[in-house]
């Protein structure tokens, strides 16, 4: 399934890897993830959950909206592959959504009804160490994953492990678990940005985002700090909006 050059992965590898920059923003960086993965594997999409300062997990970034509906409701609902792949410490591959009823009675037809016919999930592991899952979703028949392909996922998904925790050793700052909480509580703010700047210019919630996005890039400025702007202040909204 993953039939891109060897030059184009191996700059995705780096991608993932570069954690080492100034003003490192979490939130960003599994963004860029999710949706290096959905390039990569010509996936309808996928997302990463992140273990919060207690252990559990929570969702963190979806390559669109709609995976983010759906992982929230595998969360809610506690069951579903990337559950499964964090507490087994094992990838879950090729599971064919309309046949698992019976694996995730609940998650396997809300996921099948958002228009997902298949799904895979990543632990996101260092030794015996996993903070977290990567799932990618396929839309049609037959999307599976050979052996290779899994080999490259799981190794995408330990680099991106090792990144962050790189990143912390580094930085010599608070623990990764304070970190990805703070992302956490990050994304409540954006998550209200995102829809405050849908409903004011009349676009979808994922073409707000990369609205958000590319304006916060473009400013070098978080998009925590963005985002707060765009719901404390209304010239900042405008400015976004602008064409």
């Amino acid at each position: 399934m993953i039939t891109v050059s060897a030059q184009k992965l191996a700059k995705v590898f780096v991608e993932i890897a570069d954690t080492l920059v100034d003003e490192f923003d979490v939130i960003d960086y599994i963004q860029m993830l999710t949706e290096r993965v959905a390039e990569l594997t010509d996936a309808a999409a996928a997302g990463v959950l992140l273990t919060d300062q207690r252990g559990r997990l929570e969702f963190i970034a979806g390559s669109d909206e709609n995976v983010s509906l759906v992982e929230l409701f595998q969360l809610q609902n506690e069951q579903g592959p990337c559950l499964e792949a964090f507490h087994t410490g094992e990838p879950v591959v090729n599971v064919n959504l309309g046949e698992a009823a019976g694996r995730w009675p609940r998650f396997a037809p809300r996921a099948a009804a958002a228009g997902f016919q298949s799904v895979h999930a990543f632990p996101m592991r260092l030794r015996r160490q996993v903070i977290g899952a990567l799932n990618v979703f396929g839309d049609t028949p037959g999307s599976d994953f050979a052996d290779d392909d899994v080999t490259i996922m799981q190794a995408l998904a330990d680099a991106a492990t090792i990144g962050l925790l790189q990143e912390r050793a580094i930085t010599r700052s608070e623990a990764l678990t304070e970190q990805l909480q703070g992302a956490l509580n990050s994304r409540v703010i954006i998550e209200q940005a995102k829809g405050a700047v849908a409903q004011a210019g009349g676009i979808s919630i994922d073409e707000a985002f990369t609205a958000i996005r590319g304006y916060a890039r473009r400013h070098n400025r978080r998009l925590t700090q963005v985002a707060h702007a765009i719901v404390t202040d209304p010239e900042t909204l405008q400015q976004i909006l602008a064409p």
